[in-house]
């Protein structure tokens, strides 16, 4: 979770800080994340990008699947280092984005647009603007957005920071008309420090 607007130190520090598997976000295995892939029929040479990815492991578990067009990005360089140094000479097969979400310019387009970190992070309507303005410039028409936010019953903070709930029909306004709401799913995550945490997750068709 590691694109908020309070800066890049804050993300390194928790990094440099904590094992990544002692972060609250951490999962060994993206599950929702892969089963909502599949269901929208994601394929292995298709374009895929992580929104906020750090140092999760759902790239691991792309590169496992046969993909080879995949995109991390974050805001946190310690992050994404850890990650391609966790994978070791497949990280090599990995596009790694160090960029803030808010101003990022994207330079291609994208199949799938996946994203279980950051937005829930952006709590100025302004920064949701530009969150959104950017997925709309880098999803292909067709393509899918996978967001997942925490759920309106969720978190109101994490790591110390505020957080902006969300529920498909937030997450419909916000992208506007061209998107289609394919699916909506609630998941509770459990924490390595054994709390849970209450997400919703969102997918979403370009028309």
């Amino acid at each position: 979770m590691t694109n908020a607007p309070c800066g890049a130190a804050h993300w390194d520090k928790v990094y440099t800080a904590r094992r990544e598997d002692q972060v609250s976000w951490f999962q060994d295995q993206p599950g929702p994340s892969l089963k909502l892939l599949e269901l929208v029929g994601a394929k292995p040479d298709g374009a895929v990008i992580d929104i906020g990815g750090g140092a999760s492991r759902l790239a691991d578990s792309l590169l496992a699947r046969g993909f080879s067009d995949v995109s991390v990005l974050d805001l946190s360089a310690t992050a994404l280092e850890a990650a391609r140094a966790r994978l070791g000479d497949a990280g090599t097969r990995v596009h790694w984005i160090v960029a803030d979400m808010t101003t990022w310019t994207p330079t291609r387009a994208y199949d799938v647009w996946h994203d279980r970190a950051a937005l829930h992070f952006l709590t100025d309507p302004a920064d949701q603007r530009a969150y959104a303005a950017r997925l709309r410039a880098a999803l292909k028409p067709g393509g899918c957005a996978i967001l997942a936010t925490f759920a309106p019953d969720g978190p109101e903070k994490c790591s110390g920071l505020p957080v902006q709930r969300h529920d498909s029909a937030s997450l419909a306004a916000l992208l506007g008309p061209d998107f289609t709401l394919l699916d909506t799913r609630r998941h509770d995550h459990e924490t390595p420090g054994g709390a849970t945490q209450r997400f919703q997750f969102s997918t979403f068709r370009r028309t």
